[in-house]
């Protein structure tokens, strides 16, 4: 009787891995690949990033950024990456600048919701997010044109329609319209 034995994948390893056909992901030390996002999932991340990342800054509240790691686990390795985070000041200043993987979670975790995602797997990753301490977990969602804020399992907020995306209790006076993020592409006839 033979037994294989997969080497398990740290965070080292995933930063060395070559970029561009795919992301990737690590799950106790497990590599998880992902298609590359398409144009509007694209163009949806980038708007709440350019507006967010613009109120933080005017805010001086922490920092926002895009498709960036964050080392949950070790031993075996756990690295997830966002579409869109923020990290506020206070642990910025406590934890300093970073090489590699930001260590812990981000305060905000967005996800943009791609035509394959299926509700188990973005369930999993909502309870991932929270489990590891983020406060709050964004899913966008394109096909329906909502924002669903998550706090805990139990504590949620979808926003639709006409309304205004708002998180006073983290972001407080942040507040951007639906239509802003999920509106035309330029050039496009609504």
């Amino acid at each position: 009787m033979s037994t294989t034995s997969t080497a398990l994948m740290t965070a080292e390893d995933l930063l060395r891995l070559p970029r561009g056909y795919y992301r990737a992901e690590l799950i106790n030390g497990e590599l998880i690949k992902m298609s590359l996002p398409g144009l509007p999932h694209g163009r949806i991340a980038m708007r709440l990033s350019i507006s967010l990342g613009q109120f933080v800054s005017e805010h001086g509240l922490g920092e926002a950024y895009n498709q960036i790691g964050f080392k949950l686990t070790s031993n075996p390795d756990t690295v997830l990456g966002p579409d869109v985070c923020f990290i506020s000041k206070q642990r910025l200043d406590e934890i300093g600048e970073v090489t590699g993987y930001w260590p812990g979670p981000p305060d905000l975790a967005v996800e943009v919701l791609s035509p394959g995602d299926r509700p188990g797997t973005v369930n999993k990753k909502i309870s991932q997010w929270l489990g590891f301490g983020t406060k709050q977990v964004w899913i966008v969602d394109p096909k329906h044109s909502t924002v669903t804020i998550y706090r805990s399992a139990l504590d949620t907020t979808t926003f639709s329609g006409s309304d205004y995306l708002e998180a006073q209790d983290l972001l407080p006076g942040f507040r951007i319209s639906l239509d802003r993020i999920f509106g035309p592409a330029p050039g496009t006839i609504k």
